[in-house]
């Protein structure tokens, strides 16, 4: 999957990098990243010599039909793996539980503490769960990675992708021996969490929201929403107002002919 998915990335979108040396030869380590594409997950193992293992939604691999095997035969090939995000806490458990076996077999996991992709290109508050616990409980060093310009490649609605040159900021590994033993201390978690956010914000350069993605979402879909019914509401007073003064007109005219 690296020559045939890494290679033509690579030739056609030429991502730039910094800080590959931070990444080590060898052992387990965590990718914290920002999240700004559906294509992130592609263009940072595809710069790397080491292979990165994200979790995805287990729709990906349970799709029915000839399609659906396809689906999940890339998906496995691109590192993926399937987590079932529909059971609440359960689902949550089950990635922690994904990412430590990733660590533990000594290879690179891969993360994304927004938890879902930004609606509109700032960068969100990082949720404390997985990545926090899955640092406490492996000792695996956290390294901050930003995503730059990949959201714009491919804008929500474009079906063709923009050739742009993406970016990707790998910072220095950190070091969190000091939280040892202390995964289930929420404070702990909301600190750790945080720290690695800072970093990412330092590298990526974007605007720091201090609420969770999936908020905005909503709050953003509400705006929208809320536009929409003000227009059709704008529409249906215009409307009516024209057809008044039509019959205001039309009283008039018949006033006049009497």
């Amino acid at each position: 999957m690296k020559v045939a998915i890494g290679g033509p990335l690579k030739v056609t979108f030429r991502p730039w990098v910094e800080g590959l040396e931070n990444i080590p030869a060898e052992g387990p380590a965590i990718l914290a990243s920002n999240h700004l594409s559906f294509s992130d997950s592609f263009f940072l193992p595809a710069v790397l010599d080491r292979k990165v293992t994200f979790i995805a939604k287990a729709e990906y691999f349970t799709t029915p039909g000839v399609k659906g095997r396809l689906t999940a035969a890339f998906f496995r090939g691109v590192g993926q793996l399937p987590v079932d995000r529909s059971g609440g806490r359960g689902a949550g458990e089950a990635a922690i539980r994904s990412g430590v076996e990733v660590l533990e077999s000594g290879e690179l996991f891969g993360i994304y503490p927004e938890g879902t992709r930004s609606p509109d290109g700032r960068l969100y508050r990082g949720k404390p769960g997985g990545l926090a616990r899955v640092a406490l409980a492996t000792g695996a060093p956290v390294i901050p990675v930003a995503m730059i310009d990949t959201e714009k490649i491919q804008p929500p609605g474009k079906v063709l992708p923009k050739i742009m040159r993406p970016g990707i900021r790998i910072g220095r590994p950190l070091d969190f021996s000091r939280y040892q033993g202390m995964d289930h201390d929420r404070f702990v978690l909301r600190a750790l969490t945080d720290e690695v956010m800072y970093e990412i914000m330092k590298l990526s350069g974007q605007e720091y929201v201090d609420i969770y993605a999936t908020a905005a979402k909503r709050q953003i879909a509400e705006a929208a929403k809320a536009e929409k019914e003000a227009e059709k509401a704008a529409e249906k007073a215009a409307k009516a107002a024209l057809a008044q003064a039509e019959k205001d007109q039309a009283d008039k005219d018949r006033g006049q002919e009497k």
